[in-house]
């Protein structure tokens, strides 16, 4: 015998979807699998976490909005380095970098000497630039990926981060850097790329930034 009520009854059928429902706030756990269960169910992924990022920064940090967003990607982190000091750094890597160039290129006979009277004098030739243009790059590409410091940063106390997340930057990251601020010097300009490069970060702000940090995403922080 039919358990369905009579038509016009007013009471559903007992297959009626509707009946089966579960009352408000019963079933609604974080495994029901509805989108609307928990602020972030189903298919859509949560927002992410930036507590355990190298630069320590929380939900609603330092800089921090309602969304657990920060504002500003250097919240947390440690200072900006002085752009005296980078500048400084700099110029004790030129001069380590350029004792082996000026070795290396003198082993391989790269430099030429033309006479002028009776004054000799030493010129740049283009092997020279490329023996230059290679160590520079693979000096700062190297030491940058490894520990985010070349031995200038190291010694001043100061390191590479990546600007998002203050790590230290990848090998494809120090390599954009490193060409943006040798290439020029060794073919082209050196010192004038090198206070226009290296020189902006003195007038950059927020975050203080040489046109090769601005290349590579990167930003130059003190670790004292």
């Amino acid at each position: 015998m039919s358990t369905e009520p009579p038509p016009g009854s007013g009471q559903p059928p007992e297959d009626d979807p509707f009946r089966k429902q579960p009352p408000p706030g019963e079933g609604r756990g974080p495994g029901s699998g509805s989108p609307y269960d928990t602020p972030y169910g189903g298919s859509q992924p949560p927002p992410p976490s930036y507590g355990g990022g190298p630069y320590g920064g929380g939900p609603h940090g330092a800089g921090g909005d309602e969304g657990g967003y920060p504002a500003d990607p250097l919240a947390g982190m440690p200072p900006l380095a002085d752009s005296g000091r980078r500048t400084l750094a700099r110029i004790i890597d030129m001069i380590l970098v350029g004792i082996v160039v000026v070795l290396v290129t003198l082993a391989f006979g790269a430099s030429e000497y033309q006479m002028h009277g009776e004054r000799l004098s030493a010129g740049r030739s283009l092997a020279q630039s490329v023996i230059a243009a290679v160590l520079f790059v693979a000096y700062d590409t190297l030491l940058i990926a490894k520990t985010g410091q070349t031995l200038g940063k190291k010694w001043l106390g100061m390191r590479v981060a990546n600007l998002n997340d203050g790590a230290t930057p990848s090998g494809q990251t120090s390599l954009v850097r490193a060409l943006v601020l040798w290439l020029p010097f060794a073919f082209c300009c050196a010192c004038v790329w090198t206070v226009v490069c290296g020189g902006w970060s003195f007038v950059d702000k927020p975050y203080k930034q040489g046109l090769h940090d601005k290349a590579a995403k990167t930003v130059v922080v003190s670790t004292r």
